[in-house]
C-alpha cells in the first residue's frame, strides 16, 4: 500500500529544524495523553484506535445492507449536518465519477444530501428529483433533534409515507444514532428502521470511520474495508516517537503551530483535483470546530486550484502575509488524456502537444508553489500517491490525529464546540420555541 508523505521543506525560512525538534517532546506527551485517554476531552477519544477495533460483524452487516439497497434503490438521501455527513461526502465525492449523475448505467443508488441547510428551494428541488425514483433515507443524528436534519428528515419521511406507505419505513430508512437514548433512537425502535449506533466516545467530526461514514460510503459502492486498512496503516505510522520524520501527524501539528506562533493566522488547504473539494470542506470543519475557541486558532480556508488562481491567487501572492498553504498533491491520476496537435496552432499550445494533462497540472502546481514561496507564503505539501479508498483512509486518520495534537499544543480542548450553541438559542427564540419566549422578545427588539 502506497503511503502519503509530508514535505515541510518550504517552511524552513521561517521555522528551523531545531524549533521543530524542541517542540517534539511536548507533542509526544500529548500523543500519550490521547492514547491513554487522559487529555482534555477524554470522553471523546474513541476515534484514536477505531481502525484496529472496528467490529467485523458490523462491517458485514453494513456491506450486506448496502448490497440489498443497491438492488432496490435508485437513490439514497443522506440526512445530516457537519460531522454527520461531511466525512462521508468527501470520500464519496473523491471516489466517484466527476459527472456521476450524467453517466448512463452509472453506479446505483445515487447518493443525495439533505439536512445540511434550511433552504426551502433546496428541499423542493430535492423532492422533485426524487419524484418517480425508488429511494431510501440514511439519517444521522445522535439526538434526532438538531434542527436542520430533523426538519429535512420529517419532510422526506413524509414523502416516503405518501408514496410507499407507512409500512415501507422499516425497509427504506437507516437511522445512525445514539445506542440507547434520544428522539431518533425512540423513533427508530417504534417504526422499525434499520439502525447503527454512534459510539458514545466519538464526536461527530471524528466519526467518519464509524457507521456515520461507513454506511453511506458502502451505499455508494466503495470498499470500506480498504478505507479502514488505510486508516490502520496511518495509525501505525503515528504510533512512533523515536523519529519525528516518521510521525507525519505530529510533524504537521508542530509545523502549523509554530507557523501560528510566528504570526501566520490563516491556513489555506489547496487542491489541484476537483474531486477533493469536499475533502477540504470536511477538513475545515474538523480544524475550525476543534481549534477555534478561547480566542485562539488558525482560521482554516480552502481553494481549488488552478480555478481559484484566477481569483484568490492575487491575494495569496501579494496580500497580507498572515497565511500559509497546505497543498494536497496527487501523484497519479486515474485516467490518461493527452494534448492533441492543432494544425493552425492559433492558441499557441502546440508546445504542449503530446503531454498529459496531468503533467500540465503538475507544472502549474510547482510553478504556483515557487511563486507563492517567493511571495512570502510558507508551504506544506501532503503527497497523495493516488486517490483511492486506502489513501483516503490514511488521510482521514492523519488529519484527525494532527488536529487533536495541534489542539493540545494550542492549550485547548479540541473535542468540544461550545460556540455553536449561540446561533441555535437565537434561532429557537426567534421561531417561538417553547421556553424561549423571553429571549425571543428581547431579540425582536434588537432587530427593530
Amino acid at each position: 500500500m502506497n503511503s502519503l508523505q509530508l514535505d515541510i521543506r518550504h517552511i524552513t525560512e521561517i521555522i528551523s529544524k531545531e524549533e521543530i525538534r524542541t517542540l517534539y517532546p511536548e507533542a509526544m506527551k500529548h500523543r500519550m495523553a490521547l492514547l491513554d485517554k487522559t487529555g482534555k476531552g477524554s470522553d471523546f477519544l474513541g476515534w484514536t484506535d477505531l481502525p484496529a477495533k472496528i467490529n467485523a460483524v458490523e462491517i458485514e452487516k453494513i456491506e450486506k445492507l448496502a448490497r440489498h439497497w443497491k438492488k432496490n434503490m435508485d437513490a439514497v438521501v443522506l440526512v445530516g449536518i457537519g460531522g454527520s455527513y461531511l466525512g462521508a461526502r468527501f470520500v464519496i465525492e473523491a471516489l466517484s465519477h466527476t459527472f456521476a449523475g450524467e453517466v448512463p448505467g452509472g453506479k446505483s443508488p445515487r447518493i443525495l444530501y439533505a439536512g445540511q441547510n434550511i433552504s426551502e428551494d433546496y428541499l423542493h428541488d430535492l423532492l422533485e428529483v426524487l419524484s418517480g425514483k425508488s429511494f431510501g433515507l440514511t439519517v444521522i443524528s445522535k439526538s434526532g433533534t438538531t434542527t436542520e436534519p430533523a426538519l429535512a428528515f420529517r419532510i422526506l419521511k413524509n414523502e416516503l409515507v405518501q408514496r410507499f406507505g407507512k409500512k415501507s419505513l422499516s425497509d427504506r430508512i437507516i437511522a445512525i444514532t445514539d445506542a440507547h437514548r434520544g428522539a431518533l433512537r425512540k423513533m427508530a425502535e417504534k417504526e422499525g428502521y434499520h439502525t447503527f449506533s454512534i459510539p458514545d466516545d466519538v464526536g461527530g467530526r471524528y466519526s467518519v470511520l464509524t457507521p456515520v461514514g461507513l454506511v453511506p460510503i458502502a451505499m455508494a459502492g466503495f470498499e470500506i474495508k480498504s478505507l479502514l486498512e488505510g486508516a490502520g496503516l496511518m495509525m501505525q505510522r503515528c504510533d512512533t516517537e523515536q523519529n519525528i520524520e516518521d510521525n507525519p501527524a505530529a510533524l504537521y501539528a508542530i509545523a502549523r503551530n509554530l507557523l501560528y506562533r510566528k504570526g501566520k493566522r490563516i491556513e489555506i488547504l489547496v487542491n489541484y483535483e476537483p474531486r477533493l473539494h469536499y475533502m477540504a470542506e470536511w477538513w475545515k470543519q474538523l480544524f475550525g470546530e476543534s481549534e477555534g475557541k478561547e480566542g485562539k486558532g488558525l482560521f482554516p480556508a480552502s481553494v481549488d486550484f488552478t480555478t481559484d488562481l484566477h481569483s484568490m491567487g492575487q491575494y495569496i501572492q501579494e496580500g497580507e502575509r498572515h497565511l500559509f498553504e497546505t497543498v494536497l498533491s496527487v501523484s497519479k491520476p486515474r485516467h490518461r488524456v493527452e494534448v492533441p496537435v492543432d494544425e493552425n496552432n492559433l492558441d499557441t499550445l502546440n508546445y504542449l502537444a503530446g503531454k498529459r494533462i496531468h503533467e500540465v497540472n503538475e507544472m502549474a502546481e510547482m510553478g504556483t508553489t515557487l511563486a507563492h514561496i517567493d511571495g512570502g507564503v510558507p508551504n506544506i505539501r501532503i503527497i497523495i500517491p493516488e486517490i483511492n479508498e486506502a489513501t483516503l483512509g490514511q488521510l482521514i486518520y492523519f488529519f484527525e490525529m494532527s488536529c487533536a495534537l495541534s489542539g493540545y499544543l494550542l492549550g485547548i480542548n479540541p473535542f468540544n464546540q461550545p460556540g455553536v450553541e449561540a446561533y441555535k438559542k437565537n434561532m429557537f427564540a426567534l421561531l417561538g420555541k417553547p421556553g424561549y419566549e423571553k429571549e425571543g422578545e428581547e431579540l425582536r427588539k434588537k432587530l427593530e
